[in-house]
């Protein structure tokens, strides 16, 4: 984030309530990911055995940045479980787990490829001409890192799907369509891609747009 210009701000996830009063204080979000599930009652399933335990408070804070975000018009960038969350919350669901539910065989996390694996294992994601993610990734494919057991099954309502990968179809790339907004979700940790053009761009972008934001709030304030 400070590569991108950007001046990172943690957020607690003690005291949702709390929190909401800091949110008017900044210009755009990062809901990172998490080794908890979403909660699955939150997108109408029964957990099959095979959803990790939720954390209700993570899923609280992030609501109320989503709730914030989406009111007050500010940029956000979710990645991986915040990607899945992100789209829970527009009503969309998931995939509880995709080796058992899919049969696919691509590895999406470490276990997969082995459990003493140390680095995540990589795939290459079809994306959407005309997309924002195939503009920043500068083509029609992109090579992304994968960390995740869950994933997007049913997009939520203003969320259209940019990416997905190659070899099985499996949703890795989201982005909001329900007005001009700067909503992405990438199922990828670009934070853990240094050096990677896409995985830079995805951030130098979001913070331009909460500097856009920011000066759109100002121009309005001063009407």
């Amino acid at each position: 984030m400070h590569r991108a210009g950007g001046e990172p701000v943690l957020l607690s996830l003690r005291d949702a309530p709390g929190t909401r009063p800091k949110l008017a204080e900044l210009d755009g979000f990062v809901l990172p990911g998490s080794p908890a599930d979403v909660e699955t009652t939150e997108y109408g399933a029964k957990n099959s055995g095979l959803s990790l335990p939720a954390d209700l408070a993570r899923e609280r804070t992030d609501r109320a940045i989503l709730e914030h975000t989406f009111r007050e018009k500010k940029p956000v960038l979710a990645i991986c479980y915040g990607c899945q969350l992100l789209n829970v919350y527009l009503g969309g669901t998931l995939i509880q787990d995709l080796r058992s539910e899919t049969g696919t065989k691509v590895a999406h996390r470490r276990k997969d490829v082995s459990p003493e694996a140390k680095v995540d294992p990589e795939h290459v994601v079809n994306l959407q001409a005309g997309s924002l993610l195939a503009d920043l990734a500068g083509g029609s494919t992109a090579v992304v890192n994968s960390s995740h057991h869950q994933a997007v099954k049913e997009p939520g309502r203003g969320l259209k799907v940019t990416g997905v990968s190659a070899t099985d179809g499996i949703v890795e790339g989201l982005e909001w369509t329900g007005d001009a907004n700067w909503v992405v979700g990438v199922q990828w940790h670009p934070e853990r891609m240094k050096g990677d053009a896409l995985a830079e761009r995805l951030f130098s972008e979001l913070v331009a747009a909460a500097e856009a934001s920011k000066s759109n709030e100002k121009a309005t304030a001063k009407r």
